[in-house]
């Protein structure tokens, strides 16, 4: 039977806790590196990746090419500077796709 496996990528300061939980963490120490470091977890066989708001920032072609397959599921997270509200509206962009309709802010789906 195979277990999913689920990785943090992020500021080292942002992911640190969740080394502690037995999660593989990934800290990334600038913009030219999150793009080779989240290609390398997508190959590792991650079913849930969780990236901090501020590193998704920089790799969101990316990350929308990884949303388009059925795993790994992408999630932004806030760092420890608090959110940027990408992940509120990844939920609402989910949401809006899979009804057709802005539930969270009751916008009309194109």
């Amino acid at each position: 039977m195979s277990m999913y496996k689920m990785a943090v990528i992020g500021d080292k300061d942002s992911i640190l806790g969740f080394k502690a939980l037995g999660v593989a963490t990934y800290p990334v120490r600038g913009e030219e590196e999150t793009p080779r470091v989240l290609s390398r977890v997508a190959r590792e066989n991650y079913a849930v990746i969780c990236i901090t708001e501020n590193v998704a920032g920089q790799v969101l072609p990316q990350l929308e090419e990884l949303n388009k397959k059925l795993l790994p599921a992408i999630l932004f997270i806030p760092n420890n500077q608090g959110t940027l509200g990408l992940g509120m509206e990844q939920i609402r962009r989910n949401a809006e796709k899979a009804i057709g309709a802005d539930i969270l802010f009751g916008k009309e789906g194109s």
